[in-house]
Formats: structure tokens, C-alpha cells, sequence
């Protein structure tokens, strides 16, 4: 016990001393300012929910205008059970020698003042509809594109609005997307506003389209980055979930690099949720023009990265009075995005709130973070290979995916207390984040590796550099001729690279065909010690590149519970390798687990994920199995 406390002391020790190699870009000085008191806000009384909506959307836009250069506003807002993640980061980051040691912090009053001190860098404001939801989303995609500030229309005396726009505010309004009467501007009906495209019949799906053909046909936006959250119909519900399920918080990171923003339904069988008098299939139709469009910007060539994830308390599901299940969702979204060179970085209900990403983003990284992988010679002096070089069959080796870390605000919000937790480090543990994680939480990301102990290894999230479905873009290429694996490969090889991966942990098939020998091939290029999906044979190589099908999960919170699922299911195989699957789990249910299958079958015998790779590409040379 000593000895594993004092590697995971050692592993603190580490990150304090060799961060220091992040000091190559000085932060000077940070305005912060604290925006919790607005998680204690009277959500039962609609004013005060929209006051709080108004002050999170215009400080999210501010952030991503006046962070795209450089780090200079922090907000503190996010809060996980009883932890302030945002102080948490904050203060991790403050400590003597690291990034923001020397950093001036300027505290901020309020939102007004926040939009005063840097009126210089923004040009004014985009002001929307309260009455169509849908123009709270465009006004987020014209802020970044414009450098203007969104703010929702309200004459009320005391609004956000009326202190920021009129009367001598610090704001002009540049870009209206409601008439300065409060009238609205988008009607369902005619022609769009100073276009000669007629209106989609649905006043939600009309200011989208009306954005494609002022801002994306006119390659004013690059389509290389799109946020899908929730518009304002949040305030209609702003209970249903966490108080900042709003996400709003998310945007700043997607006005920085200018992206766009959307809240549609991926489904064609039903009209929206939020807009039952649409034509069946409007929003699906509007998501895919925008989606086609930024595949049009990027060329066919580059993929499209976006935040988000369908938020299936409030819309499109059950939930909300719809047809279909919160995983079929998640699954036709996933589904649809694989057709257009497009990812996501699935921020999903639960812990899907983050702030200041676009204030991380400048977290000088190190060039690589390398990873060891086994020799045979240490899998022979651990009596896993024999003399004859060939596997030890005697054993059940299991491996354990550790996840569900393919979203940003999943991993910001959870480290505090599952990584930071004494009892990692005391058992090989297979660790699942997306690498494309560090765009928006490079800061995490390189905490994660720096005080990881020699037990914690490193695999790539589904599906990869993000989630999207190698099978559908592969079989998207028989139609449009585009080559979308090539662009998946050439987008995942950057990031495997720079952070030494060479698993892919799961890969999520979903509804979408099996992956072919294009994707195969792809994957062994940059995922070349093995990936596990669910559509496959049980177990195979594809060249010299292990193939698992993923199996169950592991979802009990009783240790006992979840030792004798996986006793069952490893009783009931053929085969010697068994993958299992948790989601949030800590260390010490992890442990837990572990201790108790090995009392129930002692053949059970957990690897790390190298030695788990390692010898299931053995045994398959050995029993031949390709397919």
C-alpha cells in the first residue's frame, strides 16, 4: 500500500515539476469573473430563468470573441456535486510554476461590466427573437462569424437588452434577427428575409436556412466547426435536467473558431418535438443542408467537429413526447453526421455542461506524450507465453474499458474525483478518452498523462478522434464518390499520434453497417494494436491488427454484483479474451470488481491493455483467425 501511495504521490510530483515545460506562452492578465450565484436563481419564475439565460448566452459569446487570441476572460460557473470544476481547473493551473502562476487576476462585477471592459473587442451585437427559438442558435454562429455579442431581445427596462443596446449602452446592434419592433422577422411564410428562397413552411427551420444562405453559400462561415445545443425553448423547461443543462456555457469554445450552431431533430418519420406543425421531416431536411454545406466548405476533405449531443429530455424522444428511445437517437444522430465528414465531441445530458474552453484552448501542450507497449520477452517472464512461445491458455484475460470519456465536459467535470482518486493506480486500468479532447480541454488532457501512474495506459474513446460511424462513411462513398475514410484516417493519425495511442477501445456500429475493408485498413494505419467494434467476428486480424467484438457492460454499482456478470459472461465464451465495459465508474468499484471475480474464478486475470492486445494477437496468429 505504501508503495502504490507513494507512485501516485510521485505522480503529483511529476506534474508540478515537469509542467513546467508549459510555460512557453505567458498569460498576463485574466478577467474572472464568478457567475455561480446564478445555479441558486428561482428557476419556478420565468423572468428570472430568462435573466439567467440572457447572462450566460452574452458572456459565452463575449468569451469566444475576446479568447480566440489569447486567454484573458474566466468564468466560474460549472459545478459537479459539490465540486466548482471551474475553480478546481483554475486553481490546479495557479500553483507556483505552472501556466497561470503568474497571471494577473482581474475580478469582474457583473455581466455589463464584463461587455465594458472589453467593448473594444467586439463590434456590437446580434440581437433575437425571444418568440423563435431557433434564432437564439443562428445569433451564436453570427457572433463568432461577426465578432458581435448575442443578446435576446427584451424591452423590459431592467433586461440585459435594454442596459447593454439602448440608452447609451456600450452595445450597437449590427445584425437583427428580430424587427427592432419585437416583431419577428422569420414567419414560416413567403420568401426569407432579403432572400429569394422561400420559407420552409416551419419559422424554427427558416432563420437556419436563412443563415446557409447568407453566411455558409457566401463562405463566411467555414463549416469546420458546429455546436448542437439547445435553444432558447430551455426556458420553457429549464428544470428538467441540472440548471446548467442550458449549455450555453459550451458555445464560447464554437464562436471562437467561428463555427455554427443548430438544435434540429435527426429523425424522418415524425415532425419535431418542439415544432408538431412542421412537415414531417423539415428539421431533418435543414440539418442535412447544413451539414452538406459544411462538407461543400471543407472540400470533401476535412471533417467537421461538433459539440453536442441530441438532448433527449427535452427533445426528440419520449421525453418529450416523440416516438423513439434516448440510444436509438444518439444512434440515428451518429448515424446521420457519418454521411457529411462530420464528428462529435458528445457532450450528453448528465455532465455535458463546460465553461472556458475557449480559454483552454491556448494550454501549451507538449509536442507528444508517449506510451511503452510490452515486449514478448516480458510477456514470456510473466508466464503468459510459453516456452513454446505460445499463449497461456490457462488463464481468462479480461480488459475493461474505462469510459465514457469521448465528450469534454464528461472529463472536466468527472477528474476530480475519479482520477484523482488515491486508489488509481493499484491495478492496470485501460483509460478510453477521444484524443480530439484536447482542442477544448487540452489542460485535462495533459493533467490526465502527467500524474498517470505506470498502471494507467491509454486508448482512444469511440470511435476514435471522435464518434462518428466508419461503416456508413465508407458505404457514403458508393454514393457521393467522396473518399470519407481518407479524411477520418488523416483526421485520427494527427491526434493517435501526438498522444502515442495505438488502441481503439470501442467503436459504436450502431445502426450502420459493419465496417469494411477500407475502414479496416484505415484503422490499422493509426490504430494498429487493436480496436474493438460490435459488428465483427468474435475475434480476428485484419493483417496484423487484433479485431475484437465488444461485449458487455458492467453497469452495477454493487462490486459483487458486477463480478459475477462478468463470471457468467467469461463462463459462457469460447475464447480466452474478454472485453468489458463501464461508464463513470471509480477506482474503487474498479478494484472492488476485480477482487471479487478473481475470488470467484481464479483463471480471471486482468491485464493491462498492451499485455491484453499483445497476447490476443498471438493467439489469433496461432489459431489462424482472419477473416
Amino acid at each position: 500500500m505504501g508503495i502504490i501511495k507513494t507512485h501516485w504521490l510521485l505522480g503529483l510530483f511529476i506534474f508540478q515539476t515537469l509542467s513546467l515545460s508549459v510555460m512557453a506562452e505567458k498569460v498576463d492578465r485574466v478577467v474572472y469573473l464568478d457567475l455561480r450565484h446564478l445555479l441558486n436563481a428561482d428557476y419556478g419564475d420565468s423572468l428570472t430563468v430568462c435573466d439567467t439565460w440572457d447572462a450566460l448566452h452574452t458572456v459565452s459569446t463575449l468569451q469566444g470573441i475576446v479568447n480566440r487570441n489569447k486567454p484573458q476572460f474566466y468564468i466560474n460557473y460549472i459545478v459537479c456535486g459539490q465540486r466548482d470544476i471551474d475553480t478546481y481547473w483554475w486553481q490546479k493551473y495557479r500553483q507556483q510554476g505552472l501556466w497561470l502562476a503568474n497571471a494577473d487576476s482581474v475580478g469582474c462585477p457583473s455581466v455589463e461590466d464584463a461587455v465594458r471592459i472589453f467593448n473594444k473587442d467586439v463590434r456590437g451585437a446580434v440581437v433575437y427573437d425571444p418568440n423563435v427559438a431557433s434564432t437564439s442558435n443562428v445569433a451564436s454562429a453570427i457572433a463568432g462569424i461577426e465578432d458581435l455579442v448575442a443578446v435576446r431581445y427584451d424591452k423590459r427596462p431592467e433586461s440585459l437588452y435594454s442596459r447593454l443596446c439602448t440608452n447609451g449602452g456600450p452595445l450597437t446592434v449590427k445584425v437583427w434577427l428580430v424587427n427592432d419592433d419585437g416583431s419577428p422577422m422569420f414567419t414560416g411564410k413567403g420568401l426569407l428575409p432579403n432572400c429569394t428562397r422561400a420559407s420552409s413552411g416551419s419559422q424554427k427551420c427558416d432563420p437556419y436556412l436563412w443563415f446557409i444562405e447568407k453566411y455558409m453559400k457566401t463562405g463566411r462561415c467555414k463549416g469546420r466547426y458546429a455546436g448542437y445545443y439547445l435553444d432558447q425553448r430551455w426556458r420553457d423547461m429549464p428544470t428538467r435536467t441540472s440548471k446548467n443543462h442550458h449549455q450555453l456555457t459550451n458555445h464560447d469554445f464554437f464562436v471562437s473558431r467561428r463555427g455554427f450552431f443548430f438544435d434540429l431533430s435527426p429523425w424522418d418519420d415524425e415532425a419535431a418535438t418542439d415544432d408538431p406543425t412542421q412537415a414531417t421531416g423539415t428539421d431533418l431536411n435543414t440539418l442535412k443542408e447544413l451539414l452538406a454545406e459544411a462538407q461543400r466548405l471543407g472540400n470533401g476533405r476535412k471533417m467537421c467537429y461538433i459539440g453536442g449531443f441530441p438532448a433527449w429530455a427535452f427533445k426528440y424522444t419520449r421525453h418529450a413526447g416523440g416516438r423513439h428511445e434516448d440510444v436509438a437517437t444518439e444512434w440515428q444522430f451518429s448515424e446521420l453526421i457519418s454521411h457529411y465528414n462530420a464528428f462529435k465531441d458528445a457532450d450528453a445530458i448528465g455532465y455535458g455542461a463546460l465553461a472556458n474552453a475557449s480559454f483552454w484552448q491556448h494550454f501549451p501542450l507538449n509536442r507528444k506524450y508517449k506510451q511503452p507497449w510490452v515486449t514478448r520477452d516480458k510477456l514470456k517472464q510473466r508466464g503468459l507465453i510459453n516456452a513454446d512461445g505460445r499463449v497461456n491458455t490457462e488463464k481468462n484475460y479480461v480488459v475493461i474499458y474505462m469510459g465514457d470519456y469521448d465528450a469534454s465536459s464528461w472529463v472536466s467535470q468527472r477528474t476530480a474525483d475519479i482520477w484523482d482518486a488515491k486508489e488509481r493506480g493499484r491495478l492496470p486500468t485501460m483509460w478510453c478518452i477521444s484524443p480530439v479532447l484536447s482542442e477544448r480541454i487540452p489542460h485535462a488532457m495533459h493533467y490526465i498523462r502527467q500524474t498517470a501512474t505506470a498502471h494507467d495506459y491509454f486508448a482512444a474513446a469511440d470511435n476514435g478522434a471522435g464518434y462518428m460511424m466508419p461503416g456508413v462513411a465508407e458505404e457514403q462513398q458508393r454514393t457521393d464518390g467522396i473518399d470519407h475514410i481518407k479524411a477520418w484516417q488523416k483526421h485520427c493519425r494527427k491526434y493517435y499520434k501526438k498522444w502515442e495511442l495505438t488502441i481503439t477501445g470501442f467503436i459504436i456500429d450502431g445502426n450502420g453497417p459493419a465496417m469494411g475493408k477500407r475502414s479496416l485498413d484505415a484503422y490499422a494505419r493509426f490504430s494498429p494494436n487493436g480496436i474493438v467494434p460490435q459488428k465483427c467476428d468474435a475475434a480476428s486480424l485484419h493483417g496484423s491488427m487484433p479485431v475484437l467484438r465488444s461485449d458487455w457492460d458492467l453497469v452495477s454499482n454493487n462490486p459483487r454484483e458486477a463480478a459475477l456478470v462478468m463470471y457468467d459472461r467469461i463462463k459462457s465464451r469460447t475464447i480466452p479474451f474478454h472485453w468489458f465495459r463501464c461508464i463513470l465508474k471509480s477506482p474503487t468499484w474498479y478494484e472492488q470488481v476485480c477482487t471479487e471475480a478473481k475470488t470467484v474464478d481464479s483463471s480471471i486475470e486482468l491485464v493491462d491493455a498492451p499485455t491484453f492486445f499483445e497476447l490476443l494477437r498471438i493467439w489469433l496468429k496461432e489459431h489462424h483467425q482472419t477473416p
